[in-house]
């Protein structure tokens, strides 16, 4: 079969840095071609070259067998290769219409036919099955449906090779779905796939080949049906499966938080504990209630009824300042929005949470900044966090290397129960490794640690106890041998098994 997009000895080398090392790939006419590495392996280089964003220190680039060089995205959009990168390219002070046309307006005469875009655009969005109002302002819209929109920007011309970058990293589980119905028809059309993806579950699903990159190069090409999870992660890591979930002792250490009927806005009397020195999982579906839950329980939404005690105190109601201060930390899922100031260094960043722990005052009213120093330093070599790193915005550093200063901001504060919401979105499998190593020890280190996942290989794999939530009801209270893939996913659907 002919190659859409054929690459060989393709480098790009930056002064002290070689960011892709001769790289061999292709892509056949309606395939899906994974590429799976770490944060840096080099995968982002090498579609940002076949997207024109960026351009090769040495070897070519071939399209249906001819050689090419893009200066530019738009040379390549033109040639039908299409990236929806993780950072959307919409204006959302603009409606969906004028996104989908910024570039291609249509006149009528010397004006823009604002009609017509309209109704050209509805067409386009009811063609690719995708039920959104072109009207509508794309602020106002999901980030699924932004990504509807980024990809229907791609069908003004022919296209021919589409390029999805982390496409499922903010996805329900039904928009996922949607996508990959959505991915099937243009395999069926013809078009080429490259996948970016962490998510290694979904590559059997949608996936003909997975190339494998480490440091730049290219470890191999597999077909998927030739392969497994464990093979992948062995190949991207150097490490078996085993080795990335760590074997955490557990220590029957006291109540530290116990939760009787809490019901909040859309969580129904729930009840349980969490011990020191133990790793509570919490697993669920998308809309299970399983943050719900614990934004709760950490005085992000008001409760209803129930009562949370946490070291003996009741704290019901409380405000999440005053939870925190008392010894409970709560990592947000979305670490942009809510965990990290962008703008602010990682040293910035770390050193907030010193100072609000306010163990650096020695007594003075003033802050002892040499001391905040030394411990920054201290927390960035426990989450390695490397010296070139600190200094830099946060907003500049991978999604691997911001998750690190988020955990880190877990130990300025010395906590004494630290819940983490979904701990490793969007992270590959050589950074979890290293965040799982940090949840082991605090366990150890006498640590009570609820772990809240949307992973269930991590929930399970993770955890000594697993809590399941359906429809907003904790319906399993799981651990040794009954925590199974497919005793967890029985409790998914159903809310009749609660312990409690």
């Amino acid at each position: 079969m002919s190659k859409l997009i054929e690459t060989r000895g393709l480098t790009k080398q930056y002064p002290g840095v070689l960011a892709l090392d001769h790289v061999d790939f292709d892509l056949e006419p309606g395939e899906v071609h994974v590429l799976f590495g770490e944060n840096g392996a080099g995968k982002s280089t090498l579609i940002s070259m076949l997207a024109g964003a960026n351009t090769p220190s040495e070897g070519t680039i071939h399209l249906d067998g001819e050689k090419v060089a893009f200066d530019s995205v738009g040379q390549a959009q033109a040639k039908g290769i299409y990236t929806v990168f993780q950072e959307f390219s919409l204006i959302p002070t603009l409606t969906v219409a004028q996104n989908i046309f910024l570039g291609w307006e249509l006149r009528r005469g010397p004006f823009l036919d604002h009609r017509a875009m309209r109704k050209r655009a509805r067409g386009m969005l009811e063609e690719l099955g995708f039920d959104i109002d072109p009207s509508a302002i794309v602020a106002h819209l999901s980030r699924a449906q932004q990504q509807m929109v980024e990809i229907t920007k791609a069908f003004h011309g022919d296209l021919k090779v589409l390029i999805l970058d982390e496409p499922t990293a903010s996805l329900t589980d039904r928009e996922v779905d949607h996508l990959f119905d959505f991915v099937a028809s243009l395999k069926a059309r013809g078009v080429g796939i490259v996948y970016i993806s962490h998510r290694i579950q979904e590559f059997a699903r949608i996936a003909e080949r997975v190339t494998v990159l480490r440091d730049g190069a290219v470890i191999g090409t597999v077909a998927m049906s030739d392969t497994n999870d464990d093979a992948l992660i062995e190949m991207m890591t150097g490490r078996s499966f085993d080795q990335i979930y760590p074997a955490i002792a557990r220590t029957e250490g006291e109540e530290i938080l116990k939760v009787s009927g809490l019901t909040a806005p859309g969580i129904k009397a729930a009840s349980f504990n969490v011990r020191r020195g133990e790793v509570l999982g919490v697993a669920g579906l998308v809309g299970s209630g399983k943050s719900r839950l614990f934004r709760a329980v950490m005085g992000l939404t008001p409760v209803l009824s129930g009562t949370v005690s946490f070291q003996g105190t009741d704290i019901t109601g409380s405000a999440t300042r005053d939870i925190i201060m008392g010894g409970m930390y709560y990592l947000s899922p979305d670490r942009k929005a809510e965990g990290l100031d962008l703008a602010k260094t990682a040293r910035d960043n770390l050193s907030v949470n010193i100072v609000a722990g306010a163990r650096n005052t020695g007594g003075s009213p003033f802050i002892r900044w040499r001391g905040v120093n030394t411990r920054t330093d201290e927390i960035s070599d426990h989450v390695e966090l490397h010296p070139g790193y600190r200094n830099k915005p946060v907003s500049q550093l991978s999604g691997g290397n911001q998750q690190k200063v988020l955990f880190g901001k877990c130990f300025g504060q010395e906590a004494d129960l630290i819940i983490f919401d979904e701990p490793t979105v969007g992270v590959d499998m050589g950074t979890r490794a290293a965040l799982y190593l940090l949840i082991k020890q605090l366990a150890e280190a006498g640590k009570a640690i609820v772990v809240i996942s949307s992973d269930l290989p991590e929930a399970m794999n993770i955890s000594h106890r697993l809590l399941v939530l359906a429809h907003g009801r904790i319906s399993a209270e799981l651990s040794g041998d009954d925590m199974t893939e497919d005793q967890v996913l029985k409790y998914f659907f159903d809310e009749t098994g609660a312990t409690q």
